[in-house]
C-alpha cells in the first residue's frame, strides 16, 4: 500500500536514508548503499555525515525530499556519487568533477605518492602531466611541490575547463594546462613526465559495470589490448625527457609484465614496478639514459 504523500514529503533523516537504501536495493545500515546515500544527504543538507547521526529524527522540507528522491533515483540507475554533488577528495584535495572527466582513485593517489620520491625535497622539477582530467594529479604535486614547473595536457577542452576550474580553487599559478593529443603541442623537454591514461581493452567486461559506465570512454579505453597509448607515450615520451629524467605511468593490474617490456624495448633504465594497497601491480616508472 503507497505510503500518504503528505508523510512522504515530511519524512525524517532515519526515514530518508532507510527508504533511500530500499531504492538502491539494500537496507544493510553499514552497506555502500548507506553510505552512497549519506553523502547525497549530507551534500545536499549542507552538513557532515556526523549532523544525520545526530539528528535522525530531524524532518526534512518536502522541497528537500524531493530532491533527495532525484538523487537517490540517479543514483539507483548507476550515476556515481561523485558527478552527483560535483567533488571528488584527492590526496589532500577537494576536486570539483564533472562527467567531462575521470572519478580521480584512490589507485592513483599512489601514483602520486611514487612521483613525489623520485626528486629531491628541493628540486626545481619541470614536469608534464599527460591527460589530466580533472587536474588531480597536476593540482596535487603542485601542493607538495612548490618548487616544480608543472605541465598539464589534455586532449578534451571541456576537461580542461574542469582542471582550470580545480587550479584556480587550489594553485592558480604553478600549473599551465595545455591543449595536446599526447605529446602534440608539447615543444620542450621535463625531468619528470606523469600520466594515468586510458589502459582498458576495448571488449573488458568491466566497462559495463559500476561507475566507469558514466565516465568518458576516451579516457578508459585504449586499443584491443588496453596498451596503445602506454605504447605511444613510452616511445615518445624519450624525445622529451631531460638526461636521467624518470616517466612514471598508472597501468592495469594485469599489465606490469607488458608494460615493463615495452620500457626495456625502448632503452629505459632502472625500471621497476609498484603495487598498490590490494597487492596488485599498478604503476611502473623508469629512467631514460642520455
Amino acid at each position: 500500500m503507497k505510503a500518504d504523500s503528505a508523510t512522504e514529503k515530511s519524512g525524517t533523516i532515519r526515514q530518508a536514508l532507510q527508504k533511500a537504501c530500499e531504492a538502491l536495493n539494500d537496507d544493510d545500515a553499514h552497506s555502500s548503499a548507506r553510505l552512497d546515500a549519506e553523502i547525497l544527504l549530507a551534500w545536499l543538507l549542507r552538513k557532515d555525515r556526523s549532523y544525520l547521526f545526530a539528528h535522525p529524527e530531524k524532518r526534512l522540507q518536502p522541497a528537500a525530499q524531493a530532491q533527495f528522491d532525484q538523487l537517490i533515483k540517479q543514483r539507483a540507475q548507476g550515476v556515481p556519487v561523485a558527478y552527483l554533488i560535483e567533488s571528488r577528495d584527492f590526496h589532500t584535495l577537494t576536486l570539483y568533477v564533472t562527467p567531462d572527466t575521470l572519478i580521480p582513485r584512490p589507485e592513483t593517489e599512489h601514483l602520486v605518492e611514487q612521483a613525489l620520491q623520485l626528486g629531491d625535497a628541493d628540486d626545481d622539477w619541470r614536469v608534464l602531466e599527460l591527460g589530466t582530467g580533472s587536474g588531480a594529479i597536476a593540482l596535487a604535486l603542485a601542493a607538495e611541490k612548490p618548487g616544480w614547473r608543472i605541465t598539464a595536457t589534455d586532449i578534451s577542452t571541456a576537461a580542461l575547463a574542469v582542471a582550470q576550474h580545480n587550479a584556480q580553487q587550489h594553485n592558480p599559478n604553478q600549473v599551465q594546462f595545455i591543449l595536446s593529443d599526447w605529446f602534440a603541442n608539447i615543444t620542450t623537454s621535463f625531468d619528470l613526465i606523469i600520466s594515468n591514461p586510458p589502459y582498458i581493452a576495448a571488449d573488458d567486461p568491466h566497462l559495463q559495470q559500476g561507475d566507469v559506465r558514466h565516465e568518458p570512454s576516451s579516457a578508459l579505453i585504449a586499443g584491443p589490448d588496453g596498451l596503445d597509448d602506454i605504447r605511444l607515450i613510452i616511445e615518445q615520451a624519450k624525445d622529451y625527457l631531460e638526461p636521467t629524467g624518470w616517466l612514471i605511468f598508472e597501468h592495469g593490474f594485469t599489465q606490469g609484465m607488458a608494460c615493463r617490456d615495452l620500457l626495456q624495448q625502448h632503452g629505459y633504465q632502472h625500471i621497476a614496478t609498484t603495487r598498490d594497497l590490494a597487492g596488485h601491480e599498478r604503476l611502473s616508472a623508469a629512467q631514460y639514459p642520455p
